[in-house]
């Protein structure tokens, strides 16, 4: 199936925040309710290890995506990490959670943050969650570039798959959301409204969830984005990892400057 750059409606500076919010915390709900990434921890934990990196950025972070599990998670591995969220479009009721101390370990920084041209003072090692396909490949190879050229280590992870599989069950999008959005805290009123007086939400979420598969990056694509870079003092590591709690393969790929 053909790679197809269509756009995202929670990636428009047009969407409201209340609607990307809604989305964004719906998508949290649902990583720490299946935790999709949880056959991927041994792999970033050994990332982090080789990269001798204890400070997290992690880029186009929404509501938090895994964090809230998977920081804990590495701890239990004897690796005591710190989280600096960040987004284009920070969530500011989440960035208020994490910052009022829920965690001290993950803090949410509230403004604005590109992953291709991430400030000079967040430093550590970046990652990526279901985020990855949003960037065409000129701005995805820019995304790898901007590591590269501030010498910090990076590793994105996609839970989507570009498949007949993984379109059949984006269809469920809706349905899930009708069903989970009672049980999603903090508790908004307005979240109510927009997924069943007005069903913005479960709308949005579908068409989103549907382009995400299209724009997946194959092994060989992320394989080529690296090449484009041209940066031969990293190793780079591309694979996918078959998850239990999950019909769908994670794809990942890791970049670490060499020693």
């Amino acid at each position: 199936m053909k790679r197809i750059h269509l756009f995202e409606i929670e990636d428009q500076d047009w969407c409201p925040r209340v609607l990307r919010d809604a989305a964004t915390d719906y998508l949290r709900f649902v990583s720490l309710t299946t935790k999709p990434y949880a056959a991927i921890v041994p792999i970033l934990a050994s990332a982090l290890q080789r990269a001798g990196k204890g400070q997290i950025v992690d880029l186009c972070s929404g509501a938090a995506g895994p964090w809230s599990w998977l920081q804990p998670a590495l701890a239990v591995m004897g690796l005591h990490v710190s989280v600096c969220l960040t987004d284009k479009y920070p969530n500011l009721a989440v960035s208020e959670e994490f910052n009022r101390g829920t965690n001290p370990a993950i803090r949410y920084h509230p403004q604005s943050v590109e992953a291709a041209q991430v400030p000079r003072e967040l430093r550590g090692f970046r990652t990526m969650f279901t985020a990855f396909h949003h960037f065409a490949p000129q701005k995805a190879s820019a995304v790898l570039a901007d590591a590269v050229r501030q010498g910090e280590g990076i590793a994105v992870f996609e839970a989507t798959e570009r498949s007949l599989l993984g379109l059949l069950l984006m269809l469920l999008a809706p349905l899930m959301v009708l069903v989970m959005t009672p049980f999603i805290r903090p508790f908004h009123w307005s979240r109510l409204l927009w997924t069943y007086l007005i069903p913005l939400v479960p709308m949005v979420l579908l068409v989103d969830a549907v382009v995400s598969c299209l724009r997946t990056y194959s092994l060989a694509e992320l394989a080529e984005l690296t090449g484009k870079i041209g940066a031969e003092d990293y190793q780079w590591e591309i694979g996918s990892r078959k998850n239990n709690r999950a019909p769908l393969r994670v794809t990942y790929l890791i970049g670490i400057p060499k020693p």
